[in-house]
């Protein structure tokens, strides 16, 4: 029995589950392959970025084939290590924009400069790790790999904010963060505790079965004191997506970890722990609230979709409005990634709220569940060019006037051109403005709330308010562009000069391009991959 037992484990293993597992593999392998320059010396003749930078190659060609081959074959769902994780069209969509954008990070933060080749082996050490456990949180079918991804993305993260030795600022910064991210982490872990404890497993798939065995023919209120403890679990580990995500009120250690690191830091924390944390947090609700139609705990599902919308709104308002008062651009894009938080998180309650009210498991209950998660997929990839390039942008002119605060970019509009028009791309495509690809990502998601408003209509009101956020957004968006454009340069100032043909110049047009052209005209391509995506979730 124990002989078959093994062979069958090792069967799984080895056949199916690591080679599922190859990117994340790749990814590991790099990082062994630093400490090991490092260790003999290596690293002096061989630049780490280099060695981290083909290992994330490598995965995201791997990455690339499975992608292929999933989605030409129509294959369902796999779950691999004994059902611990699962590779699925979600899986392999997120698993390529994950690793495409962590392409992009590393070639940043080599013209960035930062960091030095002492540092490289523990940088790029650390970003890999943070990157590998990014893609277990897209992957997790159990809620042990729930918290051993989201502990795993966010550890390295910690190091990271802080990287930058001997300054107080950035010290400060990671100080916080860990405070923070060591209540969220405690306070997620007592949640999944108390769902496990509760329903007797841990299963992601199985959590629906229980839930509607344990309520079969029963009354499902707030008053069953089984109902409060299965809710409290439930909201302890959201407390922990929350923190990920920066959402209000777990917001405040972004500001200053935004400031207190370097904006290349800050790009791929804004970008790649949100995508992950979003992609995780709808494989978590799909698994609590997709329950059959007329079950008893509907109406505390709707009870759950309403309050995450209502979140939401208060995310994106006091994000927008933090904002304005902001003189330096790291805080004020650390404040716009709040914002752009709450919106995204629109797409979530649209759907909690769309699956809670379903009136049958038919396919067109499926189209709207799907066409949530499909507008909350194309603003992450919107997401990741235009926030990416904004922080870039802030970075290389860092490099050239050592300075991050608004005032100092007076006049950059004329001198440094290329830089310029791509900040304004960026800042357009935030605020959502046509025809770039922010514009189509927001469009999906409001067309979603205004599906979700038909079952709920406390979800038009949500609506109104997103649509008010994105006229409030415009102005300090437009401030940045107006002292680019408006404002002389200063006697004296030190000269920004980024021709197009450079280094620098060829970058941020690889960055802000795909927001004009493939994600805000070419649109049915990348929707039709959201889709597809997303219908999966929904056989």
């Amino acid at each position: 029995m124990f002989d078959a037992l093994l062979n069958q484990l090792l069967t799984d293993t080895t056949h199916t589950s690591l080679r599922i597992f190859t990117p994340e593999l790749a990814l590991s392998g790099g990082i062994v392959l630093m400490l090991l320059a490092r260790l003999v010396g290596l690293d002096k003749q061989l630049p780490t970025h280099w060695i981290a930078l083909w290992a994330t190659l490598a995965a995201f060609a791997v990455a690339l084939v499975y992608f292929f081959d999933f989605t030409r074959n129509d294959y369902g769902p796999v779950e691999f290590f004994q059902g611990l994780m699962v590779f699925d069209r979600l899986a392999a969509c997120f698993r390529l924009g994950l690793l495409l954008f962590l392409v992009f990070v590393i070639t940043l933060t080599v013209l960035g400069g930062i960091p030095d080749r002492e540092d490289a082996p523990d940088f790029y050490t650390l970003l890999l790790g943070a990157a590998v456990g990014m893609l277990i949180m897209g992957s997790a079918n159990h809620l042990l790999m729930v918290f051993l991804g989201v502990e795993m993305a966010s550890v390295p993260s910690y190091a990271m904010v802080g990287f930058l030795k001997g300054r107080r600022q950035s010290s400060e910064a990671a100080l916080k963060f860990v405070v923070y991210g060591a209540g969220a982490a405690g306070v997620m872990l007592y949640g999944i505790s108390l769902i496990a404890g509760m329903l007797g497993t841990a299963e992601l798939p199985e959590l629906a079965s229980r839930l509607q065995a344990l309520y079969a023919g029963g009354q499902a209120t707030l008053a069953d004191p089984t109902v409060r403890i299965l809710a409290l679990g439930l909201l302890m580990t959201l407390a922990g997506f929350a923190f990920k995500l920066s959402v209000v009120p777990f917001h405040f250690w972004t500001p200053d970890a935004f400031h207190g690191a370097p904006a290349e830091i800050g790009g791929f924390l804004s970008v790649a722990s949100k995508a992950a944390a979003f992609v995780l947090l709808v494989r978590v609700l799909l698994s609590v609230v997709d329950l059959p139609l007329g079950n008893e705990l509907s109406g505390v599902s709707m009870t759950l979709g309403v309050g995450l919308g209502v979140i939401a709104a208060i995310t994106a308002t006091f994000g927008n409005l933090a904002a304005y008062a902001q003189t330096n651009m790291k805080r004020l894009l650390a404040y716009s990634t709040i914002a752009h938080a709450g919106y995204m998180l629109m797409a979530v309650a649209a759907l909690v709220v769309l699956r809670a009210g379903a009136e049958s498991n038919t396919a067109e209950a499926s189209f709207r569940s799907g066409r949530a998660v499909e507008g909350l997929l194309y603003y992450l990839a919107a997401y990741l060019f235009m926030n990416l390039g904004a922080f870039a942008i802030t970075a290389l002119i860092r490099n050239e006037i050592f300075s991050e605060e608004i005032d100092d970019y007076r006049g950059l509009g004329y001198q440094a051109p290329v830089l310029a028009v791509g900040m304004g791309a960026c800042l357009f495509s935030l605020v959502g403005l046509p025809p770039l690809g922010g514009f189509v990502g927001k469009l999906f998601v409001f067309a979603s709330l205004y599906d979700a408003g038909s079952v709920h209509p406390a979800m038009w009101g949500i609506l109104a308010i997103g649509c008010l956020n994105t006229v409030f957004s415009l102005f300090y968006y437009l401030r940045v562009l107006k002292t680019m454009y408006l404002s002389e340069r200063p006697a004296g100032a030190r000269p920004v000069r980024v021709p197009v043909g450079s280094t620098a110049g060829v970058f941020v047009l690889l960055v802000t391009v795909p927001l004009i052209f493939p994600l805000g005209i070419y649109v049915d391509l990348v929707s039709r991959v959201a889709r597809s995506a997303a219908l999966a979730l929904f056989p």
